[in-house]
């Protein structure tokens, strides 16, 4: 299942995205969220499957002189990679739209991630269980900026791994959802959101105070 990380599937047959009517002028409140992870791990084609858009990406094909700098195992069927950002939208109501923003996960290129850390609202973290070690400076950057996170483990069929053990590998906090999900299905990266934007309620929205007696 390394095609996880391709472009097969981004666009279907029936897709509807061409027939997206253009961002209503009502639009005044923009989210970010940020999409970050090792390198291969689906960030491109999360965003490509659940932008309502045709996305902006920055994909260049690779080529042996970048063999000696990007470490290619576990993804050696890997053929291209994101060397700024995906750029996706989604439309919540007449008035708030959703922007995501998917990271390059080369660590040459992670001087880019403060950047775009600016201004987000969440980010998810995608993790491929077989390289969980590679989802490591994503975590650490989002604790440094504060910026709360979900984690998501995309599917490559390799062997299944516990919640509980993928906490551990990662040093996971309770408190921070772990998800499983197909990031090429867009079903599933919309539960991946929505799985964010209900810790975002929970971590920003203060709770009700009791009343007093």
């Amino acid at each position: 299942m390394d095609s996880a990380i391709s472009d097969q599937g981004a666009d279907r047959p029936d897709d509807d995205r061409r027939r997206t009517p253009a961002l209503r002028s009502t639009a005044d409140n923009g989210l970010k969220i940020v999409i970050v992870g090792g390198f291969g791990v689906g960030k491109t084609t999360m965003v490509r499957s659940v932008s309502e858009i045709r996305p902006l990406n920055t994909e260049e094909t690779m080529t042996q002189a970048g063999e000696a700098v990007d470490d290619t195992a576990g993804v050696a069927t890997k053929t291209a990679t994101t060397v700024a950002f995906d750029f996706g939208r989604i439309t919540l109501d007449a008035h708030n739209v959703l922007y995501l923003f998917g990271a390059p996960g080369q660590e040459r290129f992670w001087f880019l991630w403060d950047r775009l850390f600016s201004g987000t609202l969440g980010a998810v973290v995608l993790v491929d269980t077989r390289r969980l070690a590679d989802s490591w400076y994503a975590i650490d950057r989002l604790e440094h900026h504060g910026t709360p996170f979900i984690v998501a483990c995309n599917d490559f069929g390799g062997p299944a791994h516990t919640a509980e053990q993928v906490r551990q590998a990662l040093d996971l906090p309770e408190n921070v959802p772990l998800v499983f999900c197909d990031a090429r299905s867009r079903a599933s990266a919309k539960d991946v959101l929505i799985s964010l934007v209900q810790h975002l309620q929970a971590h920003l929205v203060p709770p009700t105070p009791e009343p007093a007696p």
